[in-house]
Parts: C-alpha cells; structure tokens; sequence
C-alpha cells in the first residue's frame, strides 16, 4: 500500500464539517428578510456529505473580518474537523477571506489553490488565475477557502474532497 493510501485508510471515516458562505449581498438579503440563494454553500455541503462526512452546520456571513475571525475561532474551539468558507477569495476590495483565515494556518497548503487553478484553467481559462483559493490546518483542524462561483465550488470539493482525511490524519500526527 502506498503511504498516502495508508494515511487515508487510518484517517477518520465520517468527518464534521462546517459551510460557511462568505457573501455581502447575500447576508444583506438575508438580514433584511429577503429570499436568497446559496448555490455554492448547497453545492459544498452536497459534496460533503457524498464523500460520507456530516455537515454539522452552515453559516452565511458577509465579506467582514470580524465575522470571519468569529467563524474561525468557533471553530478551532469547537467539535469540527473540517471548516470550508465559500466566496471573499476574489480580488474586489470586499474580498477579505483570505488574508483574515490566513494568520490562523499554522501550516499552509499551497497545493490546493494550484490544483483549484489548474483545473478551473481547463474550464475557463487564464480567468482561473484570479482566485486566491487556499487552505491550511491550525490545531489538528483544516480550514479550506473556496471560490464562491458554484462552478469553482463543485470542482474544488470533487478534488479536494477525498483528500480531507488524508490531510487530517497527517495534521494531528
């Protein structure tokens, strides 16, 4: 058995994972009680829980770095494995997600925001090369930051996925 076989054969079988979607206009619809959309929170939920992990809560806050540290230090303190943001990893100023997760990352995975590119650049081109999807693990515990194109969405988690308990296992040690 090759090594990254075994570590995803010792890696947790039923993983707890958070959704949060990071959208401004989304949040105010939300707010003032108007019917919204989350296509790409549903998408990375569906995903999930076809990859056989649980999908213990989801979330939709705006592109705010406050909101964002919250979500992330809930998570840390909580019972999770798996935290995905979708959405704030573009480059409009109201982009934030990235630089306010990244300081939590005690190591980063630079391998995933290639692969995303990579594989969005065989779907849409050299456009691919404007996100700054990333992801990293922080107290045993993957953070994953996502698009929030539901396109993006579906091909970062078909992917990325099956990785998550591999990435764990390897994360605590």
């Amino acid at each position: 058995m090759k090594p990254h076989e075994q570590h995803r054969s010792q890696g947790a079988r039923r993983l707890r994972v958070a959704v949060v979607t990071v959208s401004t206009s989304r949040y105010a619809k939300m707010k003032g009680g108007a019917e919204y959309t989350d296509e790409a929170g549903d998408l990375a939920a569906n995903e999930t829980e076809k990859a056989g992990h649980s999908v213990s809560r989801r979330s939709l806050i705006s592109d705010d770095r406050a909101m964002l540290r919250r979500e992330v230090k809930d998570f840390l303190s909580g019972g999770e494995d798996v935290l995905l943001f979708t959405g704030g990893t573009g480059l409009s100023p109201r982009d934030v997600t990235v630089e306010t997760v990244r300081p939590f990352f005690e190591k980063e995975l630079d391998g995933f925001g290639e692969l995303v590119r990579r594989l969005g650049y065989d779907e849409i081109g050299s456009a691919a090369a404007l996100t700054r999807a990333t992801a990293g693990v922080a107290s045993g515990k993957l953070i994953v930051c996502m698009p929030g194109s539901p396109a993006a969405v579906k091909t970062a988690m078909r992917a990325f996925v099956g990785e998550f308990p591999h990435a764990l296992f390897i994360a605590k040690g």
